[in-house]
C-alpha cells in the first residue's frame, strides 16, 4: 500500500454512530444489549486502523489498568484486544515476584516487558502495585513505599522522554457494585477463581485502600501522565467509555489497505492426497 495514499484523520466522535456516551453524568444507567454491540464493533473497527497506525509509525504505547478487585478492567481489557493482533498488541499480568526479582530494582521487571517499536503493551496492574497491595497488606517496607512515591513520576517522566505515549486508566468501582460482584464471582463456578483469598482481604481493608489510593493520586496524578478515571459501576458503559478515550488519545489515520482479489488456488496436477484413514481426528463428541 502507498504510504502517501491520503486518509482521514480519526477525530473521537468518529468512534461511536450514537451521542450516548456521557462520562460526566452516574454511570449506573443501563444500556441495552444491541446498542452496546454495535457500539463496541464500531469501537473496535477503530481499534484495529489504530494498531495498524502504531505498526507503521512506529509508536510505542503502554497503557496501565489499575483499580480495585473486580472493577472491570480484565473485561476491558478483554474488549480492546478482542479483534488486535497479539504480535502488535500485548497484555502484561505479571504474577507474585521470584526472591530474584524481589532483589532486583522495583521497576526492572517490569522494564523488561516495554514496548518496542509498533508495538502497544497493555499492562493489567503494573508497578502500582506498590502503592496499592504492597502498601496495604505490607508485603513492603514503609522506605520502599515512600521510595516508589518520589521515584514513580521522575520513571513515568523518563518512558516519556524516551518517546514512550503512556495512558493510566483507574476502574472505579463504588462497594455496592464491588459486593454484588463478588456474591456472582461466589456463586459462579466459572468465575469462582477469580475470587483470591487477596480480593477477599481487599474487602476487609476497604478504607486502608481508599487511602492508599489518594496517596497514590496525589503523588502520581503528573501533567505528563494523567491518571484517567473510569466510572465503572456499569460494566458495559465503562467498557465503551474506556476505548473511546483511548482512540482519542492517540491521533491516527486510517490505513485499511484496499480491497483485494485473492489469486487463483494451485491445481493439484499429480497430487495424491493419503488416505483419510492415515490421519487421527478429534472425536466428534458435538
Amino acid at each position: 500500500m502507498n504510504a502517501t495514499k491520503s486518509h482521514k484523520r480519526y477525530s473521537p466522535a468518529d468512534a461511536s454512530s450514537a451521542r450516548f456516551i456521557e462520562p460526566q453524568k452516574k454511570d449506573a444507567r443501563k444500556i441495552k444489549k444491541k446498542v452496546y454491540e454495535r457500539e463496541l464493533a464500531g469501537l473496535q473497527i477503530e481499534l484495529v486502523k489504530l494498531q495498524e497506525w502504531i505498526r507503521h509509525e512506529g509508536l510505542r504505547v503502554v497503557v496501565l489498568f489499575e483499580g480495585r478487585d473486580a472493577a472491570g478492567k480484565g473485561g476491558a481489557i478483554k474488549r480492546i484486544t478482542q479483534q488486535l493482533n497479539p504480535r502488535i498488541c500485548r497484555v502484561v499480568a505479571l504474577g507474585t515476584p521470584t526472591e530474584r526479582e524481589k532483589s532486583q530494582w522495583y521497576f526492572q521487571r517490569y522494564v523488561a516487558h516495554l514496548p518496542a517499536a509498533g508495538e502497544m503493551v497493555l499492562f493489567d496492574r503494573s508497578w502500582y502495585n506498590r502503592a496499592g497491595v504492597e502498601r496495604v497488606m505490607g508485603f513492603c517496607t514503609e522506605q520502599e513505599y515512600r521510595e516508589f512515591l518520589r521515584s514513580c513520576p521522575e520513571f513515568e517522566r523518563m518512558l516519556i522522554r524516551s518517546g514512550i505515549l503512556l495512558i493510566k486508566y483507574w476502574f472505579s468501582v463504588s462497594d455496592e457494585e464491588q459486593e454484588r460482584r463478588f456474591q456472582d464471582r461466589i456463586e459462579d463456578v466459572v468465575k469462582r477463581w477469580k475470587l483470591s483469598p487477596m480480593d477477599l482481604e481487599s474487602r476487609v481493608r476497604w478504607v486502608e485502600y481508599s487511602k492508599a489510593k489518594d496517596e497514590m493520586f496525589k503523588h502520581t496524578d503528573i501533567r505528563q501522565a494523567p491518571w484517567y478515571v473510569v466510572a465503572a459501576d456499569n460494566k458495559r458503559r465503562a467498557r465503551l467509555n474506556c476505548i473511546h478515550h483511548l482512540l482519542s488519545r492517540i491521533p491516527y489515520r486510517d490505513l485499511t489497505p484496499d480491497p483485494i482479489e485473492l489469486p487463483p488456488r494451485q491445481e493439484e496436477k499429480g497430487y495424491v492426497r493419503p488416505p483419510i484413514t492415515d490421519q487421527t481426528f478429534v472425536p466428534e463428541a458435538y
